[in-house]
């Protein structure tokens, strides 16, 4: 059984990491189509996968009666079952998502333990998103404001600090931990400065590795990894890279993500009439810049899928 954490993985590899993400399938969905997507992309060899997890979501329905009532879901449950499921049938490190958005300091320390039984010894730390139809984001009355605080609790189970202070004898964990980072700063930071400043007090809080949000233009990503190393941020930063799919990506991914796409991929994005048009764009522009990216040193790439794979398989196997 691989035992190893991502930081293990990164210090004891001879060549670039390939790794990916995948979101887990939608209540009253099965786990085949995970299975599906994940077994067209062993042959690649992953490192490891990534599992993200989401907040619930309010609903509001009109009843019969006229009022408006309100009901909480959550849409995709599962991240910590799918990931041990996963990590079991293929022998592969996990990394399920933690989130501030949406939890308790308690529910976070309880799925942290239920991880550390499972034999996950991986995470991912981050803020979260604010809820659906919300423009600020706000903790939980028991959890944290910003990702260093989610950060420092888990130090704090690896160094055997739990909630409950009158706990005897309480087991350390051995959590590796990443967080994000994001090449075109993150859209509430006021410049770039103050989200990498954000940045360091995740790392000095003690997070292991950075990967990053999707990007399109290498460059940015460069310039990003170099204030990161003027900065005192030291440890791996491994750019994250999603393949355009559809027409509506065109839109949806600058609004979404607060990003920017290239001229020249706009140039020939513009030129599609088909969803089948704008992917063979995407494998095609995916290429090239994990070509880029391996040829600049970077620890690894990161392919954020969406659930589907072949496209990620054509570029991992046309670049590594």
């Amino acid at each position: 059984m691989n035992g190893l954490t991502v930081k293990e993985i990164i210090n004891n590899s001879r060549k670039p990491l390939f790794t990916f993400e995948l979101l887990p399938p939608q209540k009253g969905h099965s786990i085949d189509k995970i299975y599906s997507a994940i077994d067209r992309l062993m042959e690649f060899e992953p490192s490891y996968i990534n599992f993200t997890s989401h907040r619930n979501e309010v609903t509001l329905t009109e009843r019969s009666d006229g009022l408006v009532e309100k009901k909480v879901i959550r849409k995709r449950p599962g991240t910590i079952a799918l990931a041990a499921a996963v990590k079991y049938k293929y022998n592969v490190t996990v990394v399920p998502h933690v989130l501030c958005g949406g939890f308790t300091r308690e529910e976070t320390e309880n799925a942290l333990i239920e991880m550390n039984f499972l034999g996950i010894n991986d995470v991912l730390a981050l803020r979260g998103d604010p809820p659906k139809g919300t423009r600020a984001f706000v903790p939980e009355k028991e959890g944290h404001r910003y990702t260093n605080e989610l950060v420092q609790q888990i130090v704090d189970l690896n160094n055997g600090r739990y909630l409950d202070p009158a706990l005897k004898n309480p087991a350390p964990t051995s959590f590796c931990i990443g967080v994000a980072g994001y090449p075109e700063k993150h859209f509430e930071a006021p410049n770039m400065t103050s989200d990498i400043a954000n940045l360091k007090r995740k790392v000095d809080a003690g997070a292991d590795y950075i990967v990053t949000q999707m990007f399109f233009d290498n460059n940015k990503f460069f310039a990003f990894r170099d204030e990161c190393y003027k900065a005192g941020i030291t440890v791996p930063i491994i750019p994250g890279i999603k393949p355009v799919t559809a027409l509506n990506d065109i839109g949806l991914l600058p609004q979404t993500f607060h990003l920017d796409l290239p001229e020249e991929l706009m140039h020939e994005l513009q030129k599609c009439k088909t969803d089948d048009e704008v992917r063979e764009v995407g494998i095609e522009w995916g290429t090239l810049q994990s070509r880029g990216l391996l040829k600049k040193e970077v620890p690894g790439i990161h392919f954020y899928t969406l659930g589907r794979s072949d496209n990620i398989a054509r570029i991992v196997k046309a670049s590594y």
